[in-house]
């Protein structure tokens, strides 16, 4: 069985808690406007949300729809100051003990992580596997296709249940993971090398990704395969940052059959499909693309694509706060050439 959330219902939704998630919640967003607005009434709105969730009255709003190129285009659903401030508090109770619950190389979404020490973490095990570049390495990457649009509510609901007996919380989880359905159409299933079809008839799909519970939904969400891949299949070299994942071996015919049962799980347990064309199983030979460098046996160097999004950036956006972060970005790999190109572009748009 699993441990059990000992947090009630009040918790998450007193006074104390509330006005804490809203002094998280303002932070940097202090001057735009929907922000303002909330605040000129603030105790009243806070109050009233307070009123709403004790007496289950509380109706989660609608979505502001826009995209974002980063570099891919991303449609982001933005809900309104009130939904997002309970979102905060929900996260305050919720995200501390779910945290205890995950692997120790799941890096996406969680505090003292990062993509940073994910690199750095697929960096020493390719190195123990090959140890120290004196054997071969074979290393198996995925993505999952469409991943929050395709995040099935009742099996995330039946996860949260696994760990939460409040009924009360949740109803209110209920309440938020239900007020987005996502648009993207529930693709056709893709046939296992046994020829088997395992993806069945589902119902609502999909996380925002403008909602901050949505990060520590879809972490609950691949938890289980984070489980599965640890207790089950017994694999030591693994890592994962949200829908990134990869394996590291010495043998390319066992990250073959680990490719299968990944495949399986996915699409009989969480009804997801892994991206068809972003299934890499190679050696460090030609270069392995994750999370934004690609690398090799001995270094590891910007992707194309993360340089051209830096260098675009710094010509639209050339302030010493951006120049700063990629500096510091590129101390982690091999980007001499790359800094020196960085300051001419930063010097000439300046």
């Amino acid at each position: 069985m699993n441990i059990q959330l000992l947090h009630t219902y009040n918790d998450i939704i007193c006074l104390e808690n509330l006005l804490l998630a809203w002094q998280e919640f303002i932070i940097g967003k202090k001057k735009r406007k929907d922000v303002q607005i909330f605040s000129r009434n603030l105790m009243d709105n806070i109050v009233a949300l307070h009123e709403d969730l004790v007496n289950h009255t509380y109706q989660h709003g609608g979505y502001e729809s826009f995209f974002v190129t980063d570099p891919k285009c991303r449609h982001i659903h933005k809900a309104s100051v009130r939904d997002r401030l309970l979102h905060h508090a929900i996260y305050r109770i919720l995200y501390p003990f779910f945290d205890k619950t995950f692997i120790g190389n799941s890096y996406s979404y969680r505090k003292n992580k990062g993509t940073h020490k994910a690199i750095n973490q697929f960096r020493k095990l390719l190195y123990k596997v090959s140890q120290n570049n004196t054997q071969a390495c074979w290393i198996l990457k995925c993505d999952i296709r469409k991943f929050f649009a395709s995040i099935d509510h009742d099996i995330l609901l039946n996860i949260l249940k696994q760990y939460i007996s409040d009924k009360d919380i949740i109803w209110l989880l209920s309440m938020v993971v239900e007020s987005f359905v996502s648009e993207l159409p529930h693709p056709d299933p893709l046939p296992l090398s046994t020829g088997r079809q395992v993806i069945k008839e589902r119902g609502d799909i999909g996380l925002p990704l403008g909602n901050l519970t949505s990060q520590l939904f879809a972490n609950i969400y691949m938890n289980e395969l984070d489980q599965f891949v640890k207790h089950r299949l017994k694999v030591r070299h693994y890592v994962r940052y949200a829908d990134d994942f990869v394996f590291v071996f010495h043998n390319r015919k066992y990250l073959e059959i680990i490719l299968e049962y990944v495949q399986e799980f996915l699409n009989g347990k969480l009804k997801l499909i892994l991206h068809p064309n972003k299934i890499f199983l190679q050696t460090t030979t030609s270069g392995i693309d994750f999370l934004g460098w690609k690398h090799f046996s001995d270094h590891r160097v910007l992707r194309k694509t993360t340089k051209k999004r830096m260098l675009n950036r710094i010509k639209n956006n050339s302030t010493n706060e951006t120049l700063q972060s990629y500096l510091g970005m590129l101390k982690h790999g091999d980007g001499l050439k790359l800094r020196e190109e960085l300051l001419n572009e930063f010097w000439l748009w300046s």
